[in-house]
């Protein structure tokens, strides 16, 4: 008899978390309640940016309904609140998760995958490597709610072999995820200002920061290496900026920005670095002091620009999609503009 009640218990409150959700599903007045009303408007139109996504995946040539899709995102997440509210959260979690199941079910034969993810960050697969820039769990939009859990964080790195980081601003850099990457015998590469006063600093690679210069990073214990040359950027006058430009196995190279924005002295080596040097994709700051000048100076096959809804930034400089498109109107290089994890598959020419 009990068994019977708890089951009948279990049922009627099933029943009722039903009808609750689709009484709110299906409420046409939120009259006295704008929170609610905010929430179910994004949860619509980030619905909707779903559809687009998945139906007109990233391209040279963007239909118009994908270019809508990106400005009906920078709608939702150029908003005050949007960062606590929960179709904000839900749709970050599912960006994320669609990234990891990829990652978890790519090979990649010729060229290389590239994932988007939160921020700046991004990983690179070849046929041989995978690594990651500056992979952050999105605490820095300090909103409960709002992150990518340790778990699925932890999804990301065991497909990496190792990591950079640019400088040590909390969008970019994150602690628990570079010790977990050392915890697996992997390197992270960082700015000497990162974390210089824990205990982690001294486990860190610090590769000089010369441009022109190669290193050899060995990985995957040694049996394969990256060759990175790891540029001597800066975030205003004076905050390290690592600009790394790490080359595969398989002979392209990708390049990361960072905060990127230094003095005139760091465009010395910006305006030579690519015909110094082949780069095949460039990933800069969408923000960054003359964009045209950095891709000129880089001459990339490709650009894909990060740091769009920073959602830890005020709305002036959270950076948004359109703003992007706008900024390079014009360029001879093509580029994308990718949402939070999204993929592209990079074939050279």
């Amino acid at each position: 008899m009990k068994q019977l009640i708890l089951c009948v218990v279990l049922f009627l409150m099933a029943h009722s978390a039903i009808l609750a959700q689709n009484e709110n599903s299906e409420k046409l007045n939120w009259w006295g309640d704008i929170e609610g009303f905010m929430n179910q408007q994004d949860k619509i139109t980030l619905g909707l940016v779903e559809e687009a996504l998945s139906k007109y995946p990233p391209s040279y040539e963007e239909p118009l309904e994908r270019r809508m899709a990106m400005l009906m995102l920078d709608g939702v997440l150029h908003e005050r609140l949007a960062a606590f509210r929960p179709s904000v959260q839900d749709f970050l979690r599912k960006r994320i998760a669609l990234a990891i199941k990829e990652l978890q079910q790519t090979d990649v034969g010729k060229g290389a995958m590239i994932w988007k993810l939160y921020n700046h960050g991004f990983i690179v697969r070849t046929a041989s490597v995978t690594f990651g820039f500056d992979l952050v769990r999105a605490h820095s939009a300090k909103a409960d709610g709002f992150l990518i859990d340790n778990k699925s964080m932890a999804m990301m790195i065991d497909q990496c072999d190792a990591l950079f980081i640019s400088h040590r601003h909390r969008d970019h850099a994150d602690l628990w995820v570079a010790q977990s990457f050392l915890d697996q015998g992997k390197p992270v590469v960082a700015a000497p200002e990162v974390w210089k006063d824990e205990s982690i600093h001294k486990k860190i690679t610090h590769l000089e920061r010369v441009s022109n210069k190669i290193h050899a990073l060995k990985i995957q214990k040694g049996k394969q290496q990256l060759k990175v040359i790891n540029n001597p950027g800066h975030q205003g006058s004076d905050i390290e900026n690592n600009v790394p430009l790490v080359f595969t196995p398989e002979g392209m190279s990708f390049a990361q920005t960072g905060d990127q924005s230094g003095p005139m002295g760091d465009w010395d080596w910006i305006d030579t670095i690519g015909a110094q040097n082949p780069v095949d994709v460039l990933f800069p700051n969408c923000w960054t002091p003359d964009i045209h000048r950095m891709i000129e100076g880089f001459q990339p096959q490709l650009v894909i620009t990060g740091h769009e809804n920073e959602m830890g930034h005020t709305i002036d400089h959270r950076e948004s999609n359109w703003l992007t498109y706008t900024r390079l109107k014009g360029s001879l290089t093509p580029f994308l503009v990718l949402a939070w994890g999204e993929s592209y598959h990079y074939v050279p020419k």
